[in-house]
Order: structure tokens, then sequence, then C-alpha cells
């Protein structure tokens, strides 16, 4: 199997034309069973139709790299999308995440907030209480979180009136 840095320049190029980003090429199974998984990205989310279009220009492009049997998955990071690289947690500025990161003894603990800062050395995830730099040595798992919420109180409001409004109409 050709390196992944080779997948990634060959894939990339025919992706910008749709309007997507390459977020992640990973590689599962063995023999027959070997999966390329090509995890794409764009600005207000991936929907099927980018998916399939991803899919119709990446198979010609891993079809000429001769990597033998294999199958394409290619789908989007999701909304909890998994940070391994720079690039993905400069992406994530802004946005809630959880990490897990390596104790100074062989532990492990997890830290959760607000990702503020991100650079080559590392992050800052602003807590509840405090400010917490990372360096990307000490991070073991790290990914988004999708935090659900209930809608505006107003929002609940106008629905109650309306309904308010229905069953008078109905009486």
């Amino acid at each position: 199997m050709p390196e992944r840095e080779t997948i990634v320049a060959a894939v990339e190029p025919v992706l910008t034309p749709l309007g997507l980003e390459l977020f992640d090429v990973q590689f599962t199974g063995s023999g027959r069973a070997r999966t390329v998984r090509v995890v794409v990205d764009r600005d207000g989310g991936v929907d099927l139709d980018a998916i399939t279009a991803a899919s119709e220009r990446i198979q010609p492009v891993l079809d000429d790299l001769d990597l033998g049997d294999f199958a394409l998955e290619v789908s989007s990071p999701g909304l909890e999308r998994p940070l391994s690289r720079p690039d993905h947690f400069r992406r994530a500025l802004g946005e809630t995440v959880s990490v897990k990161v390596r104790d100074a003894g062989d532990g492990a603990r997890r830290v959760r907030g607000a990702l503020v800062a991100a650079d080559e050395r590392g992050i800052t995830v602003e807590a509840e209480h405090d400010t917490e730099q990372v360096g990307y040595d000490q991070i073991i798992q790290a990914r988004t979180v999708f935090e659900w919420g209930a809608p505006p109180k107003q929002e609940k409001r106008s629905k109650s009136r309306a309904q308010k409004k229905q069953k008078e109409v109905a009486r």
C-alpha cells in the first residue's frame, strides 16, 4: 500500500473543484478486506451528494495508483470529529473539545472546554474554571463535542401561544 502522503497528494486535487477538503485518509483491514477510508469535509458540512461526487472522482485516481484489491469508503468526519493533527485542531477553534491527556505519572485525565488556540506545539483549552495548555505529545485522544441544547425559551413560548390559539379556535 502506498504511503498516506502519496494518496493525499493524488486525492486533494480532485476534491478542490468540488469545494471539499481532505480531512483524513485511513487504512483498515488486510488482504481482500482492505479499506481505504477517505474523510472529506467543507464549511457547512457534507451531504450525500457531495460524498457521491467525491467517490466518483476518487476511485479512478486510486485505481491509477495500483493499490490492488481494496474497498473505497468516503465519509464525513461527523459531528463529533476526531482531532489528531494541528490542522484538525486549528479548524476546530472555538468549538467544545474533549481531550484525553497523559498525566505526569502513567495515568490519563480528560480536559473538556472551548478550544481557544492551536499552533504547531499544542493547544489551549479554556475549561469552566481555568485555561490549560496541552502539547501534542501529551494528547492521547481528542475530539470535538456536539452539545445538544434546548431550544430558546422564546420558541417554546410562541409554540405554547400558537397551541392555545388553536384550542380557542377549535372551541
